[in-house]
């Protein structure tokens, strides 16, 4: 069999599982995670399901080559699906000992035109982005372009992307200049998307933080300026919120 006839066949299959897993009170309750108007579109079946069926998915299809398996995980982007976009972002995850600088355009790609929600956004770059990041520096200086995108699902990747990097206390230089091209972003998904990166940052670099936090105070969203904060002692809070 072809791979073109294999890969329909395999997500085909795919999705019947999902429907079969599916409950309607999975999908209204996933509603309250969303606001009104921006409610990502779901089977309704529950995350920790989710999670084992991208597993059994992977073991059908290691053999492929990552290229293939590429195509297979756009096509479930393709679809809208919430559920379809978490079990791409496992399967990415697990290739990422494989991750190649040209790499880096196609999960761009996903990012400009398939996310459409906070989940698919911190799901994809949290870990698969995030890795690469990690193992490719270079590319820092594309998330600061992706910073000063016109899409709010965009501007928000440039900075959820470095949560985990920021945790570890790297890049903060980069952080403090992804967080500056964001800083007076009216949308608060970009607010509470940068606001969490620096939340990060401050659990390896509580002073520097700390510091950019008051230095911006006087302009910085609340929103964003009670996200950075949360994770510091409480006289830190306060002299942080002190108008």
């Amino acid at each position: 069999m072809k791979f073109c006839q294999m890969k329909e066949k395999l997500i085909d299959e795919l999705r019947l599982v999902l429907q079969n897993n599916a409950d309607n009170q999975t999908r209204i309750s996933s509603c309250r995670f969303f606001k009104k108007g921006e409610e990502a579109l779901v089977y309704g079946v529950k995350m920790a399901e989710v999670t084992k069926i991208a597993k059994e998915f992977l073991k059908q299809i290691k053999r492929y080559s990552k290229q293939d398996v590429f195509v297979i995980c756009e096509e479930l982007w393709k679809s809208g699906y919430l559920e379809e976009a978490i079990i791409s972002c496992k399967i990415t995850e697990s290739l990422n000992k494989q991750y190649e600088p040209v790499d880096f355009r196609i999960f761009e790609r996903w990012v400009n035109k398939y996310v459409n929600n906070w989940a698919d956004c911190d799901t994809l770059c949290n870990h698969t982005i995030g890795t690469f990041i990690m193992m490719y520096p270079e590319y820092l200086n594309e998330l600061k372009k992706w910073a000063k995108s016109p899409d709010r699902w965009t501007k928000r990747a440039s900075a959820v992307t470095l949560i985990i990097p920021a945790r570890k206390g790297l890049f903060l230089k980069d952080i403090f200049e992804i967080a500056d091209i964001l800083l007076l972003d009216k949308d608060d998904m970009v607010q509470k998307g940068y606001g969490w990166m620096l939340k990060a940052a401050s659990e390896s670099n509580q002073k520097a933080v700390f510091d950019y936090v008051v230095s911006k105070k006087e302009v910085m969203p609340r929103t964003a300026l009670r996200y950075s904060i949360e994770k510091m002692p409480k006289d830190l809070k306060v002299e942080a919120m002190r108008k």
